[in-house]
């Protein structure tokens, strides 16, 4: 049987902290992995780098995207993501502070499964990490492991 994981990929230490905290206040108890930046998400999900070896079956069941990032952006990733076939299929929650609508286009265009603008007030923070982990980790049914 799969775990269900979580890839929350956030440059920004105040805003790793916030979700984290956020998931742990809405008892969503799932590993999160994080990766500070692009290049790092693409490492983890594709096992380069300092995660050569990693069991690539073992990918994480929604992936959290930032898409302000160093080294590579958060739309550059997630067109890395969708080109491939072991990872095209994994949903993924685009949450920004970006309030530019060709971000919100092209994250969509690109195959994003939600676009989310990070809220500045906690609770709002709260509350949206709460309400992301009960559809994506709960409500959805997430595809037979042997699709993915």
């Amino acid at each position: 049987m799969r775990t269900s994981t979580i890839l929350l990929v956030e440059d920004n230490p105040d805003d790793e902290m916030l979700a984290l905290r956020a998931f742990k206040k809405n008892n969503i108890t799932n590993e999160v992995n994080v990766a500070r930046d692009g290049v790092e998400a693409l490492d983890f999900l594709f096992g380069r780098g300092a995660y050569q070896g990693r069991d690539l079956t073992q990918q994480p069941s929604l992936i959290l995207l930032d898409l302000k990032l160093p080294k590579m952006d958060g739309l550059e990733v997630l067109k890395a993501l969708r080109a491939n076939e072991h990872t095209r299929l994994i949903p993924v929650v685009v949450m920004t502070t970006s309030k530019e609508e060709d971000d919100l286009v092209r994250s969509y265009s690109y195959g994003a499964n939600s676009y989310i603008r990070k809220p500045v007030d906690f609770n709002q923070f709260i509350d949206a990490v709460r309400q992301v982990g009960l559809y994506w980790l709960v409500l959805n049914e997430p595809l037979p492991a042997h699709w993915s």
